[in-house]
């Protein structure tokens, strides 16, 4: 049987995984939103909107276009105001010295606000210990599969990033992957490519339904353009968030 997230507080010990499950329970919601949106205006439009349904919102800063600090501000604001927390998608994927300054330097000063950021492991454990480094209370998602078709994260790819996490537990707390890839409690699930009404987009992304997910072992699911390209954002996004913690619900009574 599935842990219900409230035994999960016993065994996640990252103070941020620990927000994160709290949140998910004050709002029986468990999906994030992936806002790839280009715009500030648009960003913020859409976090207005779904704000009420989710408890993380899953941030590309680099792609908007008219970035400043305020925005920063503004969806800091939003997120007291709503609930929820943050996820940087940085997907860092150097040397510990070159991550160091692209997690806490440059325009985007991502250590100063992100509550959630991730990482490739291709680089190996050094990536881990340069986050580290300059983190202030952030938590660490490994990246241990994908969701795009032909993907070179096999199985053994895998396995290393889940002994990387269990050698770091301070800062890593979970992974995202297509399905569980660790029976430790510890760790959180966040699983990408979640959409009701398709299956792909032609382009690599191969889509599973927020019950399917949640059956593979989702903690979260990672919603994007089924929410923001929706003409009723808002509504999709309860949709999203009514299926994914029914099917949840559903496997912890089991």
């Amino acid at each position: 049987m599935v842990q219900p997230f409230s035994d999960r507080l016993k065994y996640v010990t990252h103070p941020k995984a620990q927000e994160l499950i709290k949140v998910i329970l004050r709002k029986s919601t468990n999906l994030c939103l992936s806002a790839d949106v280009t715009s500030s205006q648009q960003l913020l439009d859409l976090v207005e909107k779904v704000g009420p349904h989710i408890c993380l919102l899953k941030t590309h800063i680099d792609i908007v276009s008219d970035f400043t600090p305020d925005l920063i501000e503004k969806l800091k604001k939003l997120s007291k105001e709503y609930d929820f927390l943050i996820f940087e998608d940085r997907k860092f994927a150097d040397l510990g010295s070159t991550v160091q300054k692209q997690f806490s330097e440059g325009v985007y000063r991502i250590s100063s606000w992100s509550d959630f950021i991730n990482a490739h492991v291709v680089v190996g454990p050094g990536i881990i210990k340069g986050l580290k480094s300059v983190a202030q209370d952030q938590g660490l998602i490994l990246i241990a599969q994908m969701s795009a078709a032909g993907n070179l994260c096999n199985e053994t790819y895998t396995q290393e990033a889940v002994k990387m996490a269990e050698n770091d537990r301070t800062f890593v707390c979970g992974f995202i992957c297509t399905k569980s890839v660790s029976d430790d409690q510890s760790f959180l699930n966040f699983v990408p490519g979640v959409n009701i009404s398709s299956t792909g987009d032609g382009l690599g992304q191969q889509w599973v339904s927020p019950s399917e997910a949640i059956e593979k072992g989702a903690d979260v699911i990672i919603v994007g353009r089924g929410i923001y390209q929706s003409s009723e954002p808002a509504e999709t996004a309860k949709e999203y968030k009514e299926q994914a913690f029914k099917a949840y619900l559903d496997l912890t009574k089991e």
